[in-house]
């Protein structure tokens, strides 16, 4: 049987010297909501009581991001973060698994769901890095048109998440999932997938969504409008609505 952790406090998963912590809600299949460079898992506070009316939603804090552990211990980069959540996979005994990643997070999410494809049966990829290619200096200059671009009042707590993990971590993880392209996973991905990108996303932009989307098998993409970088944040109703109707469809069932 799978391991049903309490929800009553944050849980700690520790593998292979990375580390994370996840807060767990709701019954059903599991969905693990895995956030981007400079977040956190409270970026997802607009989706979580939408997605775990139905299925149980494991939310993700990287090692130096929100509530994960503190700055000081080391980021495992996108392919280390994707080998520990594969890990943690394995020690809940998880499977059904719906992979939500945001941004890096759906850069790592990716990486997931080539590592445990029997585990992985859907693949939400909002504005995902991945294919994001270009100096890191360049990316940084488009971190305040991003932030203009999507809901005004979430940008404290982007400044928060962001001082928390401090600027060497984030430039360090910024240099790591530039120079790592998930381009030829993406022909070889088994699990259903939906792209979901903002409109006005100015730190990914859309015309990466629809390559990416074009580039995985079945894939469907769907743009947002008026929402930037922050999608789930910026539109939740449509985020929400988008997700929950993909994974309700009839997928192929797996033996």
């Amino acid at each position: 049987m799978p391991a049903r952790p309490s929800r009553s406090r944050p849980h700690e998963f520790r593998s292979g010297g990375a580390a994370l912590r996840y807060a767990v809600t709701g019954e059903g299949d599991p969905i693990l909501l895995v956030h981007g460079l400079s977040g956190s898992g409270r970026w997802w506070r607009r989706n979580v009581p939408a997605l775990a009316a139905s299925h149980r939603v494991y939310v993700l804090d990287l090692a130096a991001y929100g509530y994960g552990l503190p700055p000081h211990h080391r980021s495992p980069g996108v392919r280390g973060a994707a080998a520990l959540i594969a890990a943690l996979i394995d020690h809940l005994g998880l499977t059904r698994v719906t992979l939500i990643g945001h941004s890096m997070g759906g850069h790592i999410s990716i990486h997931v769901a080539a590592l445990r494809p029997q585990q992985v049966d859907h693949l939400v990829l909002a504005c995902a890095s991945g294919l994001l290619a270009g100096p890191r200096a360049r990316l940084a200059l488009n971190l305040p048109r991003a932030a203009v671009t999507g809901r005004v009042a979430f940008v404290p707590r982007v400044i928060a998440d962001a001082a928390r993990t401090g600027p060497l971590k984030l430039w360090q993880s910024a240099g790591d999932l530039l120079r790592d392209s998930v381009q030829d996973l993406l022909p070889n991905l088994t699990a259903r997938t939906l792209v979901v990108w903002g409109a006005r996303d100015a730190l990914v932009p859309p015309a990466i969504g629809r390559r990416l989307a074009a580039a995985i098998p079945g894939a469907r993409y769907a743009e947002v409008p008026r929402a930037g970088h922050v999608v789930m944040v910026d539109a939740p109703e449509a985020f929400n609505a988008l997700v929950l109707d993909f994974l309700a469809e009839r997928g192929e069932v797996r033996a």
